[in-house]
């Protein structure tokens, strides 16, 4: 079963390997959706919600929220930011549930513009 867990944060950036409008630094309100795979406990959860939004506020939203992404990305586009956010959150969603795994990443840059990222 997949479980999916949306969060919104605003930073901005500039394209450095990019020509047009966004080699100019501008913002985004972004918003992620991590999906995880997993079989229903006991408990009749996949995963605790809760605990899933801690762990990605902690290890990826709190971290980029209100910042310059280029202090954290030599280019950070949204292709280049979900591959760092899959290597931030695969081994930690494991050990956070037995039979827990990263499915998907999905980020919004806008409303109509996404990347999504399965990993390799």
């Amino acid at each position: 079963m997949l479980v999916s867990k949306e969060f919104t944060f605003d930073s901005a950036h500039y394209l450095t390997a990019y020509h047009g409008k966004c080699e100019r630094l501008h913002g985004h309100t972004y918003k992620l959706r991590v999906t995880v795979e997993g079989a229903v406990s006991k408990e009749g959860m996949v995963v605790d919600f809760c605990e899933l939004k801690a762990l990605v506020g902690r290890l990826v939203v709190d971290k980029l929220d209100h910042q310059s992404l280029n202090d954290f990305f030599k280019n950070p586009s949204a292709e280049n930011m979900v591959i760092w956010m899959w290597k931030e959150l695969e081994k930690p969603i494991v050990k956070m549930a037995k039979g827990v795994k990263l499915y998907e990443i999905v980020l919004f840059e806008t409303q109509n513009n996404f990347v999504t990222y399965r990993g390799k």
